[in-house]
């Protein structure tokens, strides 16, 4: 089997390659993908569009780009220069080379180009109803999440519950992400978790058809929760979408409640339960220093 190279992706060609790449996961509509004209003007410029070749094929890439979060219209902001970071998007492997650890390199490629341009911070949003994606981003790359938007997108309803979106927070040169960087992830199991008194605070039911969510119970007063997500929400979703749906407008009104108590999310953890995968957010409120928060 031909090992994958991760190289940035510079030229026409490699350009229009992820271009069509991302309509494996986007679809074709010109809407929703990003043109090569774009990708050449952020490699270019400041940003990156890092790719994963398969020999000559293009297999997985992710582009980051150059931004700040400072509000161009708040006159009492810090300048942009003072809040430099690396908006990273569109991270994507084909399916047929899912589980070979690509997206993780990827992500190790963009924190070393980071490192280079000394930013300390890239963020990127995922929908927090993933499993896999918070599996990678939480437990095995170090970051946490403290910022919830529903709508992120802006979408009409109905789609507008599929836009609701975690912010990952990704402290490049922080002591937990140079752990992760080393493959020294985080080793604490659901057991262990349960084990010093960690609630889940929305334990899910088990019924026939599916899990269903449970209101949050009230926050504990301790250092770790846990909060219960499906294990496989695409899976759900085609099984049984009246469902799925009651989990996203659940989990939009448990992280509203658990970030304004304080509370932030610093691991993730999949085990076998009642007979069951089950998935969970680990949520800590008096979190380690290493941890920054911006």
């Amino acid at each position: 089997m031909t090992s994958i190279k991760i190289r940035r992706l510079l030229q026409a060609d490699e350009h229009a390659q992820a271009v069509e790449l991302q309509k494996h996961y986007w679809g074709a509509d010109a809407s929703n993908l990003v043109p090569r004209h774009m990708l050449h003007s952020i490699a270019h410029f400041g940003g990156h569009i890092l790719g994963a070749f398969d020999g000559q094929t293009l297999v997985g890439f992710v582009m980051g780009f150059i931004g700040t979060d400072s509000d161009i219209d708040d006159r009492d902001s810090r300048p942009a220069l003072a809040n430099l970071l690396i908006m990273s998007k569109r991270m994507l492997v084909l399916p047929e080379y899912r589980g070979r650890n690509i997206g993780y390199r990827l992500k190790l490629a963009q924190r070393e180009i980071a490192l280079k341009q000394a930013i300390r911070l890239v963020i990127w949003t995922v929908d927090p109803l993933l499993a896999a994606n918070a599996h990678l981003n939480i437990r095995k790359l170090g970051g946490v999440i403290q910022r919830f938007q529903a709508n992120y997108f802006g979408l009409p309803e109905p789609e507008s519950i599929e836009a609701d979106r975690v912010f990952v927070d990704w402290w490049v040169s922080q002591r937990r992400v140079q752990q992760r960087a080393r493959g020294a992830g985080s080793a604490l199991s659901l057991g262990q978790y349960l084990h010093v008194d960690a609630p889940i605070i929305n334990r899910a039911q088990a019924k026939v058809g599916g899990l269903q969510p449970r209101p949050l119970s009230a926050l504990p007063a301790s250092s770790f929760a846990l909060l219960e997500i499906p294990a496989d929400i695409r899976a759900l979703e085609a099984a049984d979408r009246g469902l799925a749906a009651a989990w996203r407008y659940h989990i939009r009104e448990a992280f509203q409640q658990v970030f304004a108590a304080g509370y932030i999310v610093t691991d993730f953890v999949t085990d076998d339960m009642d007979g069951q995968r089950r998935a969970f957010y680990v949520l800590s409120h008096h979190f380690d220093e290493s941890i920054q928060k911006n």
